[in-house]
């Protein structure tokens, strides 16, 4: 009776057996061993208390399915797992963190590629003393070629000096005397201020300055708190109003209600420094004794190597060893609005300037690179209707340098 029913047994397992050989994924099968260890747990429970011939049944039984339990059914009825969930619970049985392949997943956020900004050598102006003696300023080697592709690229960008800079801020239509008073009253203005903000408020003068409007008398007319209230939006406004009533003042009193004609007239004017001087000389006079070294000017000369500079006037006096004086009014005009678009103080667009590509620009930097990675997450769950799998994919944000 015993051998008949044991080979029934045999039998049904091996039947079982034959049925279930399809091929399985890696994900399915590892969630379904899973699986098959649990029941198997809840099996060697129950038979605990039975006879012999059940216990040897569960023997066979588990010997016979390794198609599909593998492992997992001859450890289970050895020592019993913990934490394994119960039927009718979901479960993540696989937590599998994966990345594709960076030449495949990987999305550049910015277009500009590394690989193509190079710096360049740095070629400074060079002293040398010639058979006399005398000590000659060889200008930098390629200083022509940075020069010109600095004017094309200029051309096909404006900038907001070439519509609001101070020397196109006067009105038109008053007299001689009263354009260059007012080119001066914009260079003062400009100090520490955009020039966007200088032209909104030399036009607020144009417009708001009672009878005789904006001119010498007029500033010397106006009330300084109403002064104040129109040039409010500038840098320093506190300071520059008194400036400008100071200068009137000074004007009246010493030059004849004209601006000065020379570099020391105009630096003795109160808030009036060597840049605005140089550059007031030759927009108001059209007189180049100097350059006019601002910010822009002075950073971007020194980026490309021309010099090694710490101050503006050092700037210029090493400019005005070799540059042709007639590129010292042009210099300032041209680098201002080159330092406005693409050789900016923070930020510069390197990938966008032809210095970079041609290697020319000794501080050329490439762009960092914002990159996303795919991460794939699969999971194996365990519910009332069965086994299932989950897989979710998520773009993840990523610095460059963990690539």
């Amino acid at each position: 009776m015993k051998t008949s029913r044991l080979a029934r047994e045999a039998a049904s397992i091996a039947k079982t057996s034959e049925l279930v050989t399809r091929r399985q994924t890696r994900s399915f099968a590892t969630g379904l061993n899973a699986f098959s260890a649990n029941s198997a747990e809840a099996s060697a429970a129950k038979q605990e208390d039975t006879d012999d011939d059940s216990s040897t049944l569960s023997s066979l039984s588990s010997s016979g399915a390794r198609d599909i339990e593998d492992v997992a059914g001859t450890s289970s009825a050895r020592k019993r797992k913990r934490g394994i969930a119960t039927p009718g619970a979901t479960v993540t049985m696989i937590e599998a963190t994966t990345t594709i392949s960076p030449r495949k997943s990987v999305i550049k956020a910015e277009d500009a590629s590394p690989a193509k900004i190079k710096k360049g050598r740095k070629q400074p102006a060079k002293k040398v003393v010639n058979e006399v003696g005398e000590v000659d300023i060889h200008p930098p080697a390629n200083w022509e070629i940075i020069y010109d592709a600095v004017q094309e690229m200029r051309k096909k960008v404006l900038a907001p000096v070439d519509t609001m800079g101070c020397e196109s801020l006067a009105e038109d239509t008053r007299s001689p005397r009263d354009k260059r008073f007012q080119t001066l009253t914009a260079l003062m203005l400009s100090s520490q201020t955009k020039d966007t903000t200088t032209a909104v408020a030399m036009s607020r003068l144009q417009n708001e300055l009672p009878p005789p409007g904006f001119t010498l008398e007029g500033i010397l007319a106006v009330d300084p708190v109403r002064l104040n209230e129109i040039i409010y939006a500038v840098g320093f406004h506190n300071n520059k109003t008194r400036y400008i009533k100071a200068t009137a003042q000074i004007l009246v009193e010493k030059f004849n209600s004209e601006i000065p004609d020379t570099i020391e007239g105009l630096i003795s004017l109160p808030g009036v420094g060597p840049k605005m001087a140089y550059l007031c000389m030759s927009a108001a006079w059209g007189r180049d004794e100097g350059i006019g070294v601002d910010v822009h000017v002075h950073r971007i000369t020194n980026l490309w190597g021309w010099h090694k500079t710490r101050q503006p006037e050092e700037t210029r006096a090493a400019l005005e060893a070799w540059l042709p004086r007639d590129k010292w009014h042009e210099i300032n005009h041209l680098l201002v609005g080159f330092g406005q678009t693409i050789c900016l103080p923070v930020g510069r667009k390197c990938g966008e300037c032809t210095l970079s590509t041609r290697r020319l620009c000794p501080g050329a930097v490439a762009p960092k690179t914002t990159v996303v990675k795919k991460k794939r997450k699969t999971e194996g769950v365990i519910g009332d209707d069965g086994m299932g799998v989950k897989e979710e994919v998520e773009d993840v944000l990523v610095k460059n340098e963990e690539l």
